[in-house]
């Protein structure tokens, strides 16, 4: 996450609503926004309570103290803090002048959006990391990926991140005062903060995704010509390839699509001299920040402990 997220987040959903919540003084609201802030406040609701549930199973359950499930219950961490933390002041800080122009306040706000937002992106790069051993070299996996690595790879996910938010923070206390869109002038953050936010976890993450579809494939073949050939088996190898490409497209493809636009119209906004309609930029921040609350679902719903978990407590 870079200074222009923090710019685009700390003005965009300011100037969407300031026609339509000027109202807000004389207590006639705008049905738009209404809506709008009903929405966003579901969207906070759904990923906090869904995040929450994660942290509670993984937590109380003994038995899902895995390596892999300690990654997951990192992510839903920091996606958790996106819901309490980030969703709520997006809101409060669009609503109140007061505390939209005051320094301290828009500093740590943007802070915690950098921070957050880059461990969630840095903690599902573990993830993958993780599957690529379960998947590409499953008889050295409980060697390489164990507890003491698992917990090395969360500790720089959060201090790397909390780095990168400290240094957004910093550069942002530098100005005289939290102007309207925030400005931060500091070139080398807008530099360096995609690529190590963004850019390079999704690189990382393409590759291992294509290295493990590959690997499953050629596993899948292997067993089809190691057992019978007949059609009930070929079936079942066949399904098992669809399969394997699902989760994989979902696993990418849900990061990618919230992502990838927000990052591509933050990289190419400065050769261009049209400007971005606001609603667009908007739309594109809280694309990128749902990403927390389809999460759980993908890394957690899909998984068989958390289906049992959810059929026990019903």
């Amino acid at each position: 996450m870079s200074t222009e997220s923090f710019i685009f987040r700390q003005q965009t959903f300011a100037v969407v609503c300031k026609t339509c919540c000027c109202s807000l003084v004389k207590l006639t609201p705008s049905v738009i926004c209404i809506i709008l802030y009903t929405f966003l406040l579901l969207l906070s609701v759904v990923t906090t309570s869904g995040n929450l549930l994660v942290i509670i199973s993984i937590t109380y359950f003994k038995q899902l103290h895995t390596p892999t499930n300690s990654l997951i219950l990192s992510l839903a961490v920091a996606d958790l803090l996106v819901g309490v933390l980030v969703f709520p002041f997006s809101m409060v800080f669009s609503l109140s002048s007061c505390l939209y122009h005051e320094n301290i306040f828009c500093k740590v706000r943007g802070s915690f959006d950098v921070t957050l937002s880059t461990c969630s992106i840095l903690n599902l790069c573990c993830i993958s990391i993780d599957r690529y051993y379960a998947v590409c070299q499953p008889l050295t996996y409980r060697s390489k990926i164990n507890h003491h690595v698992v917990m090395i790879m969360i500790l720089l996910s959060w201090s790397g991140s909390a780095l990168i938010g400290i240094g957004v923070m910093i550069a942002g206390l530098s100005n005289d005062k939290c102007e309207e869109r925030c400005l931060i002038n500091a070139v080398i953050t807008n530099t360096i903060g995609p690529i190590l936010s963004f850019y390079v976890p999704v690189i990382i993450m393409l590759c291992i995704y294509l290295k493990i579809f590959l690997v499953a494939q050629k596993q899948a073949r292997s067993i089809q010509n190691t057992t019978c050939q007949s059609l009930k088996s070929r079936a079942t190898v066949s399904k098992m390839e669809r399969k394997a490409t699902k989760t994989l497209a979902t696993v990418l493809g849900v990061f990618l699509l919230c992502w990838t636009p927000f990052f591509l119209c933050m990289t190419f906004l400065p050769f261009t001299n049209n400007s971005v309609p606001v609603p667009v930029i908007e739309t594109l921040n809280w694309l990128t920040l749902s990403n927390s609350m389809l999460n759980p679902f993908i890394y957690a719903f899909f998984y068989s402990w958390f289906r049992s978990i959810l059929k026990l407590c019903s």
